[in-house]
């Protein structure tokens, strides 16, 4: 097994980094700050050991629980509880709301949480109660046919990757503390086949990502790591990094070999956070691995 260290950026701390993506159009990384409604982009450096330099922050009026890039060169943002698309390089208050689901009478304030899309251009995104309800989140999928509620009674949606096939979905609802895995169905988007895949030791699983191999990358929320799982689900690669609070990852630069993390100060005590002084930071490494492409949203 692997022993990896991660490396923290230049880019400031945040809250709630959270949802790398790795725009190929543009070769940057986009990613958010959850809370104070942010997404940032940056280039990633060449060095041995790579950096991020930031190029540019929009700030929306709600939470922005992800963000992905979209065929046609927009962004798609999953923020509030709507999906919200903006043209390329336009002004926030330019941002067109192309759905929000249908939510529960029930009084519960939610937000969209981690999002991803499908090899076939597809979004899932899920969502989450403020105060962490149980059951009170769901999974959607939305495409050019409209918004379809896929999971109900979700705690935490959080991490969603796909098999280098496309066949297989991996997901996890947070509080659960497993990675579950699903048959996917490419054509129709339908899942099946629910599984667990991992069950983790210590903290809970948030972001995940999937590499070329097939292997699942998983953030660790309190764990203070990524672990990489083969797709027999046993143990194949440990992160370390220096923040409890781990929310995702995705593999990045020209040739998708770069790991970069995101970590939150969100849920730290002022102990915790000066013990921790680089939480809220993005990471780097480099695994030994290679990322698969990531697919933008197919909105044309």
């Amino acid at each position: 097994m692997q022993h990896l260290r991660a490396q923290p950026c230049s880019p400031l701390p945040g809250r709630l980094t959270e949802g790398p993506v790795w725009d190929t159009r543009r070769q940057e990384l986009l990613w958010v700050d959850i809370p104070d409604g942010l997404v940032h982009r940056a280039a990633l450096t060449q060095d041995v050991t790579p950096d991020l330099v930031a190029v540019s922050t929009l700030r929306f009026d709600r939470p922005v629980g992800a963000v992905q890039p979209c065929a046609s060169g927009a962004l798609l943002a999953a923020a509030g509880t709507s999906f919200l698309r903006l043209e390329q390089d336009r002004p926030v208050a330019e941002a067109v709301e192309l759905a929000a689901p249908v939510l529960p009478e029930d009084g519960l304030p939610r937000r969209m949480n981690d999002a991803a899309v499908d090899p076939a251009g597809r979004l899932l995104a899920g969502t989450m109660a403020y105060d962490e309800s149980p059951g009170a989140g769901a999974l959607y999928r939305l495409d050019g046919e409209g918004l379809v509620t896929l999971l109900d009674a979700v705690t935490i949606s959080n991490g969603l990757g796909w098999s280098p096939d496309g066949t297989l979905l991996y997901y996890a609802d947070s509080p659960t503390g497993r990675v579950d895995v699903f048959a996917y169905d490419a054509v129709t988007g339908a899942l099946s086949d629910r599984r667990p895949f991992a069950v983790l030791d210590r903290g809970v699983p948030d972001g995940l990502t999937v590499d070329g191999a097939g292997r699942v990358w998983v953030a660790v929320w309190g764990g203070g790591e990524v672990l990489a799982l083969t797709p027999e689900g046993t143990l194949h690669a440990r992160v370390e990094v220096p923040a409890s609070h781990v929310t995702s990852c995705a593999f990045a630069g020209p040739d998708l070999d770069v790991l970069v993390i995101t970590t939150a100060t969100e849920g730290l005590d002022e102990t915790r956070r000066r013990a921790e002084p680089d939480a809220g930071r993005l990471f780097v490494c480099r695994p030994g691995a290679r990322g698969l492409p990531s697919v933008p949203y197919a909105d044309r």
